[in-house]
């Protein structure tokens, strides 16, 4: 069913949770695993002109940590890529170049009013890429974790 899989990482504690569901699902199809990080223009861009140089440094950086939590995830082989643009058109663009089956992501999963005030890369991912994507929720703290089975976990 799935034969390639592209997980879109930030690098954030709300993404940890779809590396995992998107690693588990690979290797039970045994896809290929593309992890995606994007150097956002828009954060570089607004940087002062004469730091624009170190931010995307660091974010740069920033995206080898978060491809190397997700190849220590895994015993299977990650193929890495780090790009700079704007996520959202990176990660759609990305997909349709390494022919995805799907493309994998957290979110933050807002609650109560603030739902519909995302404005997420997640959110425009899921509304503009032709590929099936595969969002999970950052669980709030009082949430607890359930297993894919959807069997809650017992504490």
């Amino acid at each position: 069913m799935f034969e390639t899989v592209v997980v879109a990482t930030d690098g954030s504690e709300s993404v940890r949770r779809a590396i995992d569901v998107a690693l588990d699902l690979a290797e039970r199809f045994d896809a290929e695993i593309h992890c995606l990080y994007v150097v956002d223009e828009g954060d570089v861009a607004s940087s002062p002109e004469r730091l624009r140089g170190e931010m995307r440094d660091a974010l740069e950086e920033r995206g080898r940590e978060a491809i190397a939590e997700v190849r220590e995830s895994t015993n299977s082989e990650v193929i890495t890529a780090i790009r700079e643009g704007h996520p959202a058109s990176v990660i759609d663009e990305y997909a349709r170049d390494v022919d995805a089956d799907m493309v994998a992501m957290g979110t933050r999963g807002r609650h109560g009013e603030n739902r519909f005030l995302l404005g997420s890369v997640a959110e425009r991912v899921v509304r503009t890429c032709p590929i099936p994507v595969l969002t999970v929720r950052q669980l709030a703290a009082d949430e607890g974790e359930t297993e894919l089975s959807g069997t809650p976990e017992r504490p």
